[in-house]
């Protein structure tokens, strides 16, 4: 047998694993959409469009990776308030958020990144307290 079939036959096994990677949810920012543990599939940042509101993303945040939604968007304005959530002075509709805040209210400018949230906002640390996220933090869309 050649020396480079085994080779070229584990390459083409692993290919897949460049474009879409396993991501284990840890914690409980997501629930009950994505419980703690659950393993999901994502596509990695550099082979699809550039995220949009209401996706999930696995991203880098200060206290490392996480899995959370993404809402705001370059250039917008979110403001919160309670379980209100307005981006640019209009409230937004989020079907996915079963657990709201209650209490809190904020300001945050995404000027050139992206603001992301936990959809269970009272066991969520997000965006509301690291600021909005550059697209180089967004790893890749959970699917």
């Amino acid at each position: 047998m050649r020396p480079w079939i085994p080779c070229a036959a584990l390459a083409l096994a692993l290919s897949p694993l460049a474009v879409i990677h396993p991501v284990r949810v840890s914690g409980h920012s997501m629930e009950p959409g994505l419980a703690n543990g659950r393993l999901r599939w994502a596509l990695r940042a550099w082979a699809i469009p550039p995220p949009r509101r209401g996706e999930v993303w696995l991203v880098e945040g200060p206290h490392g990776s996480s899995v959370k939604r993404v809402l705001g968007l370059p250039g917008e304005t979110l403001t919160w308030q309670g379980p209100d959530l307005w981006i640019d002075g209009r409230r937004i509709d989020e079907p996915w958020v079963v657990h709201p805040e209650r209490g809190g209210e904020g300001h945050q400018a995404c000027s050139r990144g992206y603001l992301v949230l936990g959809d269970n906002r009272p066991e969520s640390q997000d965006g509301r307290q690291w600021g909005p996220l550059p697209k180089a933090a967004m790893r890749g869309r959970i699917l």
